[in-house]
Protein backbone atom coordinates (compact mmCIF):
# COMPACT_ATOMS: atom_id res chain seq x y z
CA UNK A 1 0.00 0.00 0.00
CA UNK A 2 2.77 2.26 0.58
CA UNK A 3 4.17 1.73 -2.56
CA UNK A 4 0.75 2.48 -4.41
CA UNK A 5 0.40 5.44 -2.49
CA UNK A 6 3.47 6.56 -3.80
CA UNK A 7 2.98 6.41 -7.20
CA UNK A 8 -0.76 8.39 -6.48
CA UNK A 9 1.75 11.18 -5.96
CA UNK A 10 2.59 10.79 -9.08
CA UNK A 11 -0.35 12.63 -10.65
CA UNK A 12 -0.30 15.33 -7.75
CA UNK A 13 -0.66 17.87 -10.46
CA UNK A 14 -2.66 16.24 -13.05
CA UNK A 15 -5.77 14.62 -11.92
CA UNK A 16 -8.12 17.21 -11.46
CA UNK A 17 -11.24 16.91 -10.46
CA UNK A 18 -10.62 13.59 -10.14
CA UNK A 19 -8.42 11.88 -7.25
CA UNK A 20 -4.93 10.84 -7.10
CA UNK A 21 -4.97 7.15 -6.80
CA UNK A 22 -2.30 4.14 -6.99
CA UNK A 23 -2.78 0.14 -7.53
CA UNK A 24 -0.43 -2.67 -7.02
CA UNK A 25 -0.97 -6.12 -7.75
CA UNK A 26 0.78 -8.50 -5.75
CA UNK A 27 1.03 -12.51 -6.27
CA UNK A 28 2.72 -14.37 -3.61
CA UNK A 29 4.63 -11.37 -2.43
CA UNK A 30 5.74 -9.78 -6.33
CA UNK A 31 4.93 -7.34 -7.96
CA UNK A 32 3.17 -8.47 -10.93
CA UNK A 33 1.46 -5.17 -12.19
CA UNK A 34 1.35 -1.47 -10.89
CA UNK A 35 0.24 2.12 -12.31
CA UNK A 36 -0.96 5.61 -11.10
CA UNK A 37 -4.06 7.71 -12.58
CA UNK A 38 -2.21 10.35 -14.21
CA UNK A 39 -4.70 12.71 -15.61
CA UNK A 40 -8.92 12.97 -16.03
CA UNK A 41 -9.88 11.06 -18.92
CA UNK A 42 -7.44 8.68 -18.64
CA UNK A 43 -7.69 5.21 -17.78
CA UNK A 44 -7.76 4.71 -13.58
CA UNK A 45 -4.55 2.87 -11.86
CA UNK A 46 -6.46 -0.12 -11.62
CA UNK A 47 -6.70 -0.21 -15.30
CA UNK A 48 -2.80 0.36 -16.17
CA UNK A 49 -2.12 -2.18 -13.13
CA UNK A 50 -4.27 -4.97 -14.75
CA UNK A 51 -2.28 -3.97 -17.84
CA UNK A 52 0.68 -4.47 -16.68
CA UNK A 53 -0.12 -7.70 -15.42
CA UNK A 54 -1.72 -8.87 -17.74
CA UNK A 55 -2.96 -12.82 -17.10
CA UNK A 56 -0.56 -12.14 -13.52
CA UNK A 57 -3.42 -10.70 -12.14
CA UNK A 58 -5.73 -13.97 -11.47
CA UNK A 59 -5.53 -14.87 -7.99
CA UNK A 60 -3.40 -11.89 -7.00
CA UNK A 61 -4.21 -9.01 -4.69
CA UNK A 62 -4.97 -5.23 -5.31
CA UNK A 63 -3.85 -2.98 -3.24
CA UNK A 64 -5.73 0.46 -4.23
CA UNK A 65 -5.34 3.97 -1.88
CA UNK A 66 -9.45 4.42 -2.94
CA UNK A 67 -12.32 2.30 -3.26
CA UNK A 68 -12.44 1.69 -6.96
CA UNK A 69 -15.10 2.79 -8.82
CA UNK A 70 -18.45 0.93 -9.88
CA UNK A 71 -19.95 3.88 -12.07
CA UNK A 72 -19.43 4.67 -15.80
CA UNK A 73 -17.97 7.89 -16.14
CA UNK A 74 -15.39 9.08 -19.22
CA UNK A 75 -14.10 5.70 -18.44
CA UNK A 76 -15.78 2.49 -17.50
CA UNK A 77 -15.63 1.03 -14.04
CA UNK A 78 -12.79 -0.17 -12.58
CA UNK A 79 -14.92 -2.74 -10.36
CA UNK A 80 -16.01 -4.48 -13.68
CA UNK A 81 -12.55 -4.60 -14.81
CA UNK A 82 -10.95 -6.08 -11.35
CA UNK A 83 -13.48 -8.74 -11.44
CA UNK A 84 -13.13 -9.53 -15.27
CA UNK A 85 -9.46 -9.90 -14.53
CA UNK A 86 -9.98 -12.86 -11.81
CA UNK A 87 -8.19 -10.86 -8.44
CA UNK A 88 -8.63 -12.95 -5.44
CA UNK A 89 -8.53 -10.27 -3.17
CA UNK A 90 -9.10 -6.31 -3.27
CA UNK A 91 -7.37 -4.12 0.01
CA UNK A 92 -8.14 -0.25 0.03
CA UNK A 93 -6.76 2.69 1.82
CA UNK A 94 -10.22 4.24 2.21
CA UNK A 95 -13.74 4.76 1.33
CA UNK A 96 -14.94 7.07 -1.79
CA UNK A 97 -17.61 9.75 -0.89
CA UNK A 98 -18.65 10.14 -4.36
CA UNK A 99 -22.54 9.43 -4.23
CA UNK A 100 -22.06 7.20 -7.07
CA UNK A 101 -19.41 5.15 -5.52
CA UNK A 102 -19.45 5.37 -1.37
CA UNK A 103 -19.88 1.61 -0.27
CA UNK A 104 -21.23 0.36 -3.63
CA UNK A 105 -17.69 -0.53 -5.67
CA UNK A 106 -16.57 -2.28 -2.21
CA UNK A 107 -20.23 -4.29 -2.54
CA UNK A 108 -20.19 -4.85 -6.01
CA UNK A 109 -16.54 -6.74 -5.38
CA UNK A 110 -17.81 -8.96 -2.37
CA UNK A 111 -21.14 -9.92 -4.54
CA UNK A 112 -18.41 -11.17 -7.05
CA UNK A 113 -16.77 -13.50 -4.49
CA UNK A 114 -13.79 -11.02 -3.93
CA UNK A 115 -12.28 -11.10 -0.63
CA UNK A 116 -12.00 -6.88 -0.16
CA UNK A 117 -10.53 -5.11 2.85
CA UNK A 118 -10.58 -1.49 3.71
CA UNK A 119 -8.54 0.99 6.19
CA UNK A 120 -4.95 0.18 5.19
CA UNK A 121 -2.92 3.69 5.60
CA UNK A 122 -6.42 5.48 5.63
CA UNK A 123 -4.82 8.85 6.98
CA UNK A 124 -2.41 8.46 3.98
CA UNK A 125 -5.02 8.57 1.61
CA UNK A 126 -6.98 10.93 3.09
CA UNK A 127 -4.07 13.56 3.09
CA UNK A 128 -3.40 12.48 -0.65
CA UNK A 129 -6.96 13.74 -1.70
CA UNK A 130 -7.99 16.29 0.89
CA UNK A 131 -9.14 18.32 -1.55
CA UNK A 132 -11.50 15.44 -3.04
CA UNK A 133 -12.27 14.38 -0.21
CA UNK A 134 -13.49 18.29 1.15
CA UNK A 135 -15.34 18.64 -1.92
CA UNK A 136 -17.16 15.77 -1.68
CA UNK A 137 -18.33 16.48 1.53
CA UNK A 138 -19.22 19.85 2.07
CA UNK A 139 -19.67 20.99 -1.52
CA UNK A 140 -16.50 23.55 -1.03
CA UNK A 141 -12.32 23.08 -1.96
CA UNK A 142 -9.72 22.61 0.87
CA UNK A 143 -9.11 26.02 1.55
CA UNK A 144 -4.92 26.72 1.82
CA UNK A 145 -3.72 30.05 2.64
CA UNK A 146 -0.29 30.78 1.92
CA UNK A 147 1.64 34.05 3.18
CA UNK A 148 5.07 34.93 3.30
CA UNK A 149 6.14 37.17 6.25
CA UNK A 150 8.88 38.25 8.17
CA UNK A 151 10.07 37.16 11.61
CA UNK A 152 7.93 39.67 12.92
CA UNK A 153 4.50 38.75 11.08
CA UNK A 154 4.52 41.43 8.25
CA UNK A 155 3.98 40.76 4.84
CA UNK A 156 5.15 44.24 3.44
CA UNK A 157 6.54 47.56 4.26
CA UNK A 158 4.27 50.04 4.63
CA UNK A 159 4.53 51.25 1.26
CA UNK A 160 3.18 48.10 0.00
CA UNK A 161 6.99 46.99 -0.74
CA UNK A 162 7.03 43.16 -0.18
CA UNK A 163 10.01 41.92 -3.22
CA UNK A 164 11.31 39.61 -1.93
CA UNK A 165 10.73 38.61 1.43
CA UNK A 166 11.18 35.15 1.05
CA UNK A 167 14.42 33.32 -0.34
CA UNK A 168 14.26 31.53 -4.36
CA UNK A 169 13.74 28.26 -2.24
CA UNK A 170 10.74 29.38 -1.12
CA UNK A 171 9.43 30.47 -3.77
CA UNK A 172 10.17 27.42 -5.75
CA UNK A 173 8.14 25.55 -3.17
CA UNK A 174 4.92 27.89 -3.92
CA UNK A 175 5.02 26.84 -7.46
CA UNK A 176 4.63 23.10 -6.26
CA UNK A 177 1.73 24.45 -4.01
CA UNK A 178 0.40 26.47 -7.11
CA UNK A 179 0.91 23.01 -9.55
CA UNK A 180 -0.92 20.71 -6.87
CA UNK A 181 -3.86 23.31 -6.62
CA UNK A 182 -7.32 23.11 -9.28
CA UNK A 183 -7.28 27.24 -8.70
CA UNK A 184 -5.62 30.29 -7.06
CA UNK A 185 -7.64 33.19 -5.46
CA UNK A 186 -6.27 36.75 -4.82
CA UNK A 187 -8.24 39.82 -3.98
CA UNK A 188 -8.47 43.00 -6.33
CA UNK A 189 -5.91 44.88 -3.65
CA UNK A 190 -3.60 42.33 -4.09
CA UNK A 191 -3.92 42.82 -8.07
CA UNK A 192 -4.01 46.64 -8.05
CA UNK A 193 -0.58 46.81 -6.04
CA UNK A 194 1.15 43.91 -7.10
CA UNK A 195 0.03 42.40 -10.51
CA UNK A 196 0.37 39.09 -9.92
CA UNK A 197 0.55 36.48 -12.79
CA UNK A 198 -0.76 33.62 -10.29
CA UNK A 199 0.16 31.20 -12.38
CA UNK A 200 2.72 27.80 -12.54
CA UNK A 201 6.34 28.66 -13.77
CA UNK A 202 8.33 26.14 -12.97
CA UNK A 203 9.26 24.15 -16.13
CA UNK A 204 10.71 20.89 -13.87
CA UNK A 205 7.60 19.58 -12.49
CA UNK A 206 6.16 18.67 -16.02
CA UNK A 207 3.28 19.10 -17.92
CA UNK A 208 0.90 20.19 -15.03
CA UNK A 209 -2.74 21.86 -15.89
CA UNK A 210 -2.24 25.20 -14.81
CA UNK A 211 -5.18 26.41 -11.93
CA UNK A 212 -7.88 28.83 -12.43
CA UNK A 213 -6.74 31.85 -11.49
CA UNK A 214 -9.90 33.31 -9.82
CA UNK A 215 -10.03 37.23 -8.13
CA UNK A 216 -12.76 38.44 -5.73
CA UNK A 217 -13.30 41.93 -7.64
CA UNK A 218 -16.70 43.43 -6.45
CA UNK A 219 -16.22 46.76 -8.38
CA UNK A 220 -14.62 45.58 -11.20
CA UNK A 221 -11.41 47.19 -10.75
CA UNK A 222 -9.30 44.41 -12.03
CA UNK A 223 -7.37 46.35 -15.37
CA UNK A 224 -7.28 45.22 -18.66
CA UNK A 225 -3.78 44.49 -19.23
CA UNK A 226 -3.24 42.60 -15.44
CA UNK A 227 -0.91 40.39 -16.35
CA UNK A 228 -3.19 37.25 -15.04
CA UNK A 229 -5.09 38.52 -18.00
CA UNK A 230 -2.38 37.77 -20.85
CA UNK A 231 -1.36 34.89 -19.86
CA UNK A 232 -3.01 31.00 -20.89
CA UNK A 233 -5.49 29.39 -19.22
CA UNK A 234 -8.96 30.38 -16.99
CA UNK A 235 -9.18 33.66 -14.81
CA UNK A 236 -12.65 34.13 -13.15
CA UNK A 237 -14.09 37.53 -11.86
CA UNK A 238 -16.58 37.37 -9.45
CA UNK A 239 -18.27 40.79 -8.26
CA UNK A 240 -21.49 42.17 -7.18
CA UNK A 241 -24.90 42.00 -9.06
CA UNK A 242 -24.89 45.24 -11.56
CA UNK A 243 -21.36 45.03 -12.15
CA UNK A 244 -20.28 44.24 -16.07
CA UNK A 245 -17.09 45.11 -18.59
CA UNK A 246 -16.89 44.17 -21.70
CA UNK A 247 -13.54 44.85 -21.86
CA UNK A 248 -12.65 42.63 -19.20
CA UNK A 249 -14.74 40.51 -21.06
CA UNK A 250 -13.20 40.71 -24.49
CA UNK A 251 -9.74 40.10 -22.43
CA UNK A 252 -10.70 36.59 -21.50
CA UNK A 253 -11.93 37.13 -17.86
CA UNK A 254 -15.06 34.94 -16.88
CA UNK A 255 -16.92 36.89 -14.78
CA UNK A 256 -19.52 36.13 -12.44
CA UNK A 257 -22.16 38.19 -10.29
CA UNK A 258 -22.30 36.56 -6.44
CA UNK A 259 -23.82 36.91 -3.26
CA UNK A 260 -23.21 40.06 -1.48
CA UNK A 261 -21.56 40.14 2.13
CA UNK A 262 -21.58 43.79 3.58
CA UNK A 263 -20.78 45.54 -0.29
CA UNK A 264 -18.31 42.99 -0.89
CA UNK A 265 -18.47 39.33 -3.07
CA UNK A 266 -19.52 36.54 -0.04
CA UNK A 267 -16.85 34.47 0.00
CA UNK A 268 -18.47 31.68 1.26
CA UNK A 269 -20.78 32.16 -2.31
CA UNK A 270 -17.37 32.27 -3.81
CA UNK A 271 -16.42 28.76 -2.32
CA UNK A 272 -19.25 27.41 -3.29
CA UNK A 273 -19.41 28.29 -6.88
CA UNK A 274 -16.02 26.56 -6.91
CA UNK A 275 -17.21 23.67 -5.47
CA UNK A 276 -19.65 23.32 -7.79
CA UNK A 277 -16.67 23.61 -10.61
CA UNK A 278 -15.08 20.68 -9.27
CA UNK A 279 -12.55 22.85 -7.76
CA UNK A 280 -10.63 20.51 -5.05
CA UNK A 281 -7.95 22.29 -3.75
CA UNK A 282 -7.90 26.34 -3.37
CA UNK A 283 -4.78 28.50 -2.90
CA UNK A 284 -5.53 31.78 -1.55
CA UNK A 285 -2.40 34.09 -2.50
CA UNK A 286 -4.02 37.22 -1.43
CA UNK A 287 -3.61 40.37 1.52
CA UNK A 288 -4.21 41.08 4.65
CA UNK A 289 -8.41 42.10 3.94
CA UNK A 290 -8.86 38.32 2.03
CA UNK A 291 -7.13 36.77 4.68
CA UNK A 292 -8.39 38.17 7.65
CA UNK A 293 -11.94 38.22 6.39
CA UNK A 294 -11.62 33.99 5.79
CA UNK A 295 -10.28 33.44 8.89
CA UNK A 296 -13.07 35.22 10.84
CA UNK A 297 -15.32 33.22 8.76
CA UNK A 298 -13.98 29.93 9.49
CA UNK A 299 -12.74 29.16 6.11
CA UNK A 300 -9.27 28.31 6.63
CA UNK A 301 -8.42 24.66 6.02
CA UNK A 302 -5.32 24.84 6.24
CA UNK A 303 -2.36 27.88 6.61
CA UNK A 304 1.20 28.01 5.91
CA UNK A 305 3.76 30.45 6.58
CA UNK A 306 6.78 30.79 5.01
CA UNK A 307 8.92 32.74 7.53
CA UNK A 308 12.00 34.79 6.91
CA UNK A 309 14.75 35.37 9.00
CA UNK A 310 14.83 39.26 8.97
CA UNK A 311 12.73 42.53 10.70
CA UNK A 312 11.11 44.89 8.67
CA UNK A 313 9.54 46.69 12.00
CA UNK A 314 6.82 48.83 12.99
CA UNK A 315 4.22 49.89 10.49
CA UNK A 316 4.65 47.15 7.88
CA UNK A 317 1.95 45.58 6.55
CA UNK A 318 0.61 42.40 8.98
CA UNK A 319 -1.10 39.30 7.74
CA UNK A 320 -4.38 39.44 8.65
CA UNK A 321 -6.56 42.76 9.14
CA UNK A 322 -9.84 42.16 11.51
CA UNK A 323 -10.96 43.90 14.78
CA UNK A 324 -9.11 44.21 17.72
CA UNK A 325 -9.47 41.72 20.12
CA UNK A 326 -10.67 43.12 23.86
CA UNK A 327 -9.58 39.17 25.64
CA UNK A 328 -7.53 36.61 24.67
CA UNK A 329 -10.11 33.57 24.55
CA UNK A 330 -11.84 35.50 21.55
CA UNK A 331 -7.72 34.32 19.72
CA UNK A 332 -8.07 32.26 16.54
CA UNK A 333 -6.65 29.04 17.76
CA UNK A 334 -4.30 26.94 15.28
CA UNK A 335 -2.33 23.75 15.33
CA UNK A 336 0.97 23.52 14.30
CA UNK A 337 1.01 20.54 11.96
CA UNK A 338 4.22 20.48 10.32
CA UNK A 339 7.65 22.62 10.53
CA UNK A 340 10.97 22.34 7.98
CA UNK A 341 12.92 24.48 6.80
CA UNK A 342 13.03 25.89 2.69
CA UNK A 343 16.65 27.62 2.37
CA UNK A 344 17.28 29.94 4.57
CA UNK A 345 13.37 30.12 5.55
CA UNK A 346 11.33 28.17 7.41
CA UNK A 347 7.61 26.91 6.35
CA UNK A 348 5.03 26.28 8.98
CA UNK A 349 1.73 24.64 8.54
CA UNK A 350 -1.24 25.06 10.26
CA UNK A 351 -4.94 23.76 10.72
CA UNK A 352 -7.60 24.65 12.59
CA UNK A 353 -7.14 23.35 16.16
CA UNK A 354 -9.24 20.37 17.18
Amino acid sequence: MARAMRLAKRGMFTTDPNPRVGCVLVDDETIVGEGWHERAGGPHAEIVALHAAGSGARGATAYVTLEPCCHQGRTAPCTDALIAAGVGRVVYACDDPNPAVSGAGAQQLIAAGIDVHSGLMPETAKALNIGYLTRLRTGRPYVRSKIAASLDGHTALENGSSQWITGAAARADVQRLRARSAAILTGIGTVLSDDPSLNVRDDTLGNIQQPLRVIADSRLRTPVAARTLGLEGSVRIYCVAGQASAALSAAGAEIEAIAVDNRHVSLPALLDSLGELQVNELLVEAGAEMNGALLADGLIDELIVYSAPHILGSGARGMFAGPVLKAMDARVELQLVDLRRIGDDCRLTYRKAQ
